[in-house]
């Protein structure tokens, strides 16, 4: 099972999430799945301003979150997470139920939530990365040429989080499909017997689900949607 959906389901969050960690009602994330393309969804001059509510947040989690923080900014020159001064628009990570964010920027303050369960750098990259501007790799228009769907697997109610994204609103940044990303479910993700529900169509150049760091791919989808993928380093400090 995936870390995060195991995580929010023992919260007892999953059922008020989308995808099962993204906040939000359909209808509003409907219109945002095209944040990956929608420059008003993203983040001004490629920083992303947090604070941290430290209230409930152990001396680990905070270390953990600061090391995820630490290696975002390390991985590409592109997107900052920087300390809030004074921004309107910026991210609150705070303590909860779960794990979970919205996607791409939103108007005012939004939560990043990261409850004991979630201490892992991978899933807190994973969550910090939906804050970005990205929708989870296997929702891709295109994933039926790579991934089967094993329908008969997917727990009852949980079909909708198996929705393809639109090609006409949904931008892959011209990257080819990513297996290893850090945004893919795993195979058994929604299982409801514990059999994949996720199959490869073609070998894999890294593990469904990974929690472990960005693959390459999503590090170059970084850059290429924040504008510096050639190398230039458009970051405003």
């Amino acid at each position: 099972m995936d870390i995060i959906v195991k995580a929010n389901r023992e919260s007892g969050m999953l059922e008020n999430l989308l995808e099962g960690d993204i906040i939000g009602q359909p209808s509003i994330h409907r219109e945002k799945r095209n944040a990956i393309r929608v420059n008003m969804w993203k983040w001004k001059n490629n920083v992303i301003p947090y604070t941290i509510e430290k209230n409930g947040i152990s001396s680990y989690g905070l270390s953990v979150i600061q090391s995820a923080i630490d290696q975002y900014n390390s991985d590409q020159s592109c997107l900052k997470w920087r300390p809030r001064t004074n921004e309107e628009d910026y991210v609150v990570i705070r303590d909860g139920a779960g794990c979970y964010s919205s996607i791409g920027r939103d108007t005012g303050p939004q939560n990043l939530v990261l409850g004991s369960t979630c201490y892992f750098k991978g899933v807190i990259l994973h969550e910090m990365n939906h804050a970005a501007g990205f929708f989870h790799e296997q929702s891709r228009y295109d994933r039926d040429d790579y991934i089967l769907v094993n329908w008969e697997n997917v727990q009852d109610g949980k079909t909708r989080d198996f929705t393809k994204q639109q090609k006409n609103i949904m931008d892959t940044l011209g990257t080819i499909y990513d297996y290893g990303s850090i945004m893919h479910y795993g195979a058994t993700t929604f299982s409801k017997n514990g059999s994949p529900t996720l199959v490869a169509k073609f070998n894999t150049r890294g593990t469904m689900g990974q929690r472990s760091g960005f693959s390459e791919m999503d590090i170059w989808k970084i850059k290429k949607l924040y504008g510096c993928e050639n190398g230039k380093n458009r970051t405003h400090l």
